[in-house]
């Protein structure tokens, strides 16, 4: 096992290509071959008719961990299926050990229909802390990579943030409504107001990517998956955003947030918008799933 940090920023510096390449290979090998290509006995439920899994999912992450676990001896994986089939898995993260966080088709519901908004997430994390992450959409042709204090790239150019232009609402991608409880939807209410310019998020992944490149101005989200938001976390960091969560502190990937939560492109965005999500809907109409 690797035993210092010291060790782990090593590996980043020489063998980080090598990951990248891991992830195209799964793509390339897992998920392209399938992507409109889908038969239906390659497209299961797991909670519902919204959560989707397929073929694609369950042997790119299978490639991916394999692959992984032997570029970086000592190193777990937490992946989504994995998780799903034993939810122990998700223990890793609260360990000592270096932990490969793998969503191996984020977006899963938009391969489906062959949307090409979806993309395969990896995050290198230990005891909690973010250190480097790989966001891959296959069907845009499109790599970012984030190190921590090394900064955020997209097919190899700098990302940043920036700040929103003044004067215009804020553009924020909140959680689904199919995803949602009416409880969470009552609180993502706090986003229907003047100076704000709301939508539901489509693959969370391409949501951080799209506030890296300044294309989106804030995300607020409702659940904590550590696959879904540990590779644009640090990629939206190291661009020069923010995240906070209801109670003020910054998200956690080992769990326990007060949710919802935002990423935004700057801390002042990040605390107007969690701002409004703090402030009571009132007694308002849920608006129905769709």
């Amino acid at each position: 096992m690797i035993e210092e940090t010291e060790t782990i920023e090593e590996f980043l510096e020489h063998r980080s290509a090598d990951v990248e390449e891991a992830v195209r290979k799964a793509a390339a090998a897992e998920i392209m071959p399938r992507f409109r290509r889908l038969a239906a006995h390659e497209v299961d439920q797991k909670s519902g008719p919204h959560d989707l899994v397929t073929d694609a999912d369950r042997l790119a992450e299978r490639y991916l961990t394999d692959t992984l676990g032997a570029l970086l001896p000592g190193s777990v994986v937490v992946g989504e299926e994995a998780v799903h089939a034993d939810p122990a898995v998700y223990d890793a993260l609260r360990g000592d050990a270096p932990v490969w966080i793998v969503d191996p088709v984020d977006g899963t519901r938009q391969f489906v229909h062959g949307d090409p908004g979806f993309c395969t997430l990896v995050c290198l994390a230990r005891r909690g802390v973010l250190l480097a992450s790989w966001t891959y959409a296959p069907a845009l042709g499109r790599m970012a990579t984030a190190v921590r204090g090394r900064g955020a790239f997209l097919d190899g150019r700098p990302l940043r943030c920036g700040t929103p232009e003044p004067g215009r609402p804020l553009r924020v991608a909140h959680s689904h409504p199919d995803y949602t409880t009416d409880e969470q939807k009552r609180t993502l209410l706090g986003l229907r107001r003047d100076g704000v310019d709301p939508r539901a998020c489509g693959s969370a992944g391409l949501e951080y990517l799209a506030l890296a490149l300044g294309e989106s101005d804030a995300t607020a989200f409702s659940w904590e998956a550590a696959w879904d938001h540990a590779a644009g976390l640090l990629l939206v960091e190291e661009a020069g955003g923010a995240h906070v969560t209801l109670s003020g502190a910054p998200f956690r990937i080992t769990g326990g947030n007060s949710l919802p939560f935002t990423a935004a492109r700057d801390a002042a965005t990040a605390r107007r918008v969690i701002g409004f999500l703090a402030e009571p809907a009132g007694e308002v109409q849920v608006p129905a799933a769709g």
